[in-house]
């Protein structure tokens, strides 16, 4: 007798917030999703990518717009997101984006392309879009790129010149080294553990409440100074310092000034291992401007009362203390101090280079930040190549880029001439996202010759592009997760077929570098599977050189995954240098941590002078612009997505109150503007306004307002710059405005905003429909 039970089939993938598997059946559809075996702490947003890889979403077959089809030679603004789609055949498609390319080389020449595509694509390394575009551009001739990110942007501007380095992804301590090493924890930002459900490059293993709970059976304790008090989880059993928002930098002064008045800074630590002290402490007692930064000073900008402030200098100077920095309180107006000021403020408690001490920087911002792992494991990836251009462009300038061409951009103390970009070329990322003042960047967005995408969804950048090629999901090709905050390396194999036409977007470039003549240069002359052999291959040499032991490529990808052996001792920051800093020396001028930087001095900047300072941020609400608008805006990471990817997925859509994005407010105001829960206001400034759902919660100071990153931007006027935007995305309030002239990153965090109830019919949100398609 046949067995006529159904054949169900369990294949092994990867993302951003976890491994897992798919599990489909005969005919190749997807019954269910499991997380990893060893994942003992799994992110829910494993099952996101289930609901959407055949969603009507999904892009089924090259478009093109339709003003650009019939007229590519049309000046601009050119009237993207307005205007319908024309289906096209690839090859139609392919032919329109290598004439653009061509076009543009010929009469421009290659600094006229902007390729900086900026966006955390996929998890494997083979098929990681902005990768594989820049491999091609590079080798169409170069690209003008991005330099920084929008993560934590300010804090490598400034790093590089006091510490000599930008990695402040290895800037971290552990949950071993916290509960075996510290007493207290001096959290400005928190650590929302929401944010620890998501690695860039592939989580693997969450186990970030494990190590809450091993801290605190340890008797370690945490101090959350933040306006909201859930930036850390109840079962931390954080102590709440309640500060307004962007005055950290003007706290950690306070603090030092204590340490200062009774004695408690160590002289020995400064005078061995920094240089510039003496001239910042004029500058902290007064003696350089006339103002002390004492506690009362700061009282009135923190609303922290100064004797809280001082007992926590004592408490912390007493303790084995850790200060941890989230990256949130640098993306504000001169977010460059509170991360110079954090380094200080460890450097006179004199516990930098000591296990479990010193400072940190995106504590929890990622899930494996906190894992204990080895620094020298290498990663299988596809080599970027060269750019022979060298021009590029902060990414948080994105926009000044594209509208303000041939200008200058002061910038870490050289005057960058911004090139006239002619086309834009995206991939794996979204921008209508991750930009500044979204109206702003519609502006710009309009004013480029022609812009070229490689999208999975009809998402906001897809519908305000002129060519958009389909691009696969990872559930439909096969790569390989090796990410730096992990010690794995996971097979991720092919679960279904391709949507429709779409392809990998490795395959559409080597298409596309055919038709340009330099296919073989491209591809190597390998397939997708003869590629993930070489770059296991070519990793697996170096890690076998430094002594681990991966097997051989056809037993990994049968296995599934090689784990490289967790150290027995974690790496503690600084620790060399500290044990001898003339050995050790940083890359600094000095080979010191410094204080006063003689560099960042001579830039002549008065938003970054030569050693951390208050600055008063352009909009808080301390500011005059706070009697028009009384609420400050944070902007955080979602609970139920990343970024903005799963935005359309059922667990990010069930946060949404009338399909908006909530905005949180506190009890107090909301019951000041007569605001009950669940009613749509309408959240507006000057550069625009936006659809949200009202959330009363407890535990946020007031006049702050909470809204996570992330909806996909809805329009009310598709195309038109201004327009009320449906969905609750914040970005169409934030200021486009560079952090200081050092470091050009975004300010985000510092905006202001007020708030009213929405009257009237409320507009459809449409951003999960599909745009017009018409055939000519």
């Amino acid at each position: 007798m046949s067995d006529s039970r159904p054949t169900h089939k369990l294949t092994q993938t990867a993302s951003h917030w976890g491994v897992y598997y798919v599990e489909t059946d005969s005919s190749g559809e997807i019954i269910n999703t499991y997380p990893f075996f060893a994942d003992r702490e799994p992110s829910p947003l494993i099952r996101g990518l289930q609901s959407l890889v055949r969603s009507p979403l999904r892009i089924d077959q090259p478009y093109v717009r339709q003003g650009y089809l019939r007229n590519r030679d049309a000046q601009g603004p050119h009237p993207r997101g307005a205007e319908p789609f024309v289906p096209v055949s690839w090859d139609q498609a392919l032919g329109l984006v290598a004439d653009a390319l061509t076009r543009v080389k010929t009469e421009f020449g290659n600094e006229a392309i902007y390729g900086g595509s900026y966006g955390w694509a996929s998890a494997g390394r083979l098929h990681h879009a902005p990768s594989v575009l820049k491999r091609f551009l590079g080798l169409n001739g170069g690209y003008v790129d991005k330099r920084g990110n929008n993560s934590f942007g300010a804090a490598m501007g400034i790093m590089q010149h006091v510490l000599g380095r930008r990695d402040i992804t290895d800037m971290v301590v552990t949950w071993r080294a916290v509960a075996e090493h510290t007493d207290l924890v001096v959290m400005f930002g928190g650590a929302n553990v929401k944010n620890m459900q998501i690695d860039s490059g592939g989580a693997v293993v969450h186990d970030n409440f494990s190590g809450f709970m091993r801290a605190r059976a340890a008797g370690v304790h945490f101090i959350n100074v933040s306006p909201s008090n859930r930036d850390l989880p109840d079962y931390a059993e954080a102590e709440w310092h309640t500060i307004r928002p962007g005055s950290d930098t003007a706290m950690m002064m306070a603090i030092a000034h204590t340490l200062v008045a009774e004695n408690l800074h160590d002289r020995a630590f400064l005078a061995r291992c920094c240089v510039g002290y003496e001239r910042f402490e004029r500058y902290l007692l007064g003696d350089s401007d006339g103002q002390p930064k004492s506690p009362e000073w700061a009282a009135p900008i923190t609303g922290i009362a100064p004797q809280a402030v001082r007992l926590l200098a004592r408490r912390m100077a007493s303790s084995r203390t850790l200060i941890a920095a989230s990256w949130s309180i640098q993306r504000a107006d001169h977010g460059e101090q509170p991360v110079w000021m954090t380094v200080t403020l460890a450097a006179m408690l004199g516990q930098i280079g000591q296990a479990g001490r010193g400072f940190a920087f995106g504590f929890g911002a990622t899930n494996g930040s906190l894992a204990s792992r080895a620094f020298d494991i290498p990663r299988p990836k596809i080599s970027l190549g060269t750019n022979p251009v060298k021009a590029f462009c902060p990414v948080g300038r994105t926009n000044d880029l594209l509208l303000r061409p041939n200008e200058v951009l002061e910038y870490n103390g050289t005057q960058l001439k911004l090139p006239d970009i002619r086309l834009v070329y995206s991939a794996g990322g979204n921008p209508f996202h991750h930009n500044a003042n979204i109206n702003r960047l519609l502006a710009a967005w309009q004013r480029v010759d022609t812009i070229i995408v490689n999208e999975i969804w009809w998402n906001p950048v897809a519908r305000h592009a002129d060519i958009i090629l389909p691009s696969t999901t990872t559930m439909e090709r096969n790569d390989i997760l090796a990410a730096d905050q992990q010690s794995y390396w996971i097979a991720m194999k092919k679960v279904i077929e391709p949507y429709r036409q779409a392809r990998n977007d490795f395959d559409i470039f080597a298409e596309l570098a055919d038709r340009l003549g330099f296919g073989p240069a491209y591809t190597e002359n390998r397939d997708e599977m003869e590629w993930l052999r070489h770059m296991y291959d070519e990793a697996r040499a170096v890690a076998l050189e430094r002594g681990y032991g991966p097997p051989p490529f056809d037993e990994f990808w049968q296995v599934g995954r090689y784990l490289f052996p967790v150290p027995l001792r974690d790496e503690v920051l600084l620790e060399g240098f500290v044990g001898n800093p003339d050995a050790r020396r940083l890359k600094t001028p000095s080979g010191k941590i410094e204080i006063f930087s003689e560099r960042v001095d001579s830039f002549g900047y008065d938003d970054c002078p030569g050693h951390p300072a208050w600055i008063e941020p352009k909009e808080w609400l301390g500011s005059p612009l706070a009697r028009r608008f009384p609420f400050h805006l944070l902007s955080n990471q979602p609970r139920k997505r990343l970024h903005s990817q799963l935005d359309p997925a059922p667990e990010s859509r069930k946060t949404k109150i009338k399909d908006r994005e909530p905005i949180e407010i506190g009890r107090a105001d909301a019951q000041a503007r007569g605001l009950c829960e669940g009613d749509i206001v309408r959240v507006f400034n000057d550069r625009g306004a936006t659809l949200a759902g009202v959330r009363i919660v407890d535990g946020l100071l007031p006049g702050v307002l909470l809204m996570a990153t992330g909806a996909w931007y809805d329009p009310l006027e598709p195309g038109k710059p201004g327009s009320l935007e449906k969905h609750g995305n914040p970005n169409v309030l934030t200021q486009d405005l560079g952090t200081s002239r050092l470091a050009q990153s975004i300010a985000t965090q510092s905006v202001l905003v007020d708030l009213e109830r929405f009257e009237g019919p409320l507009p459809p949100v449409t951003a999960f429909g599909i745009p017009r398609i018409v055939t000519g």
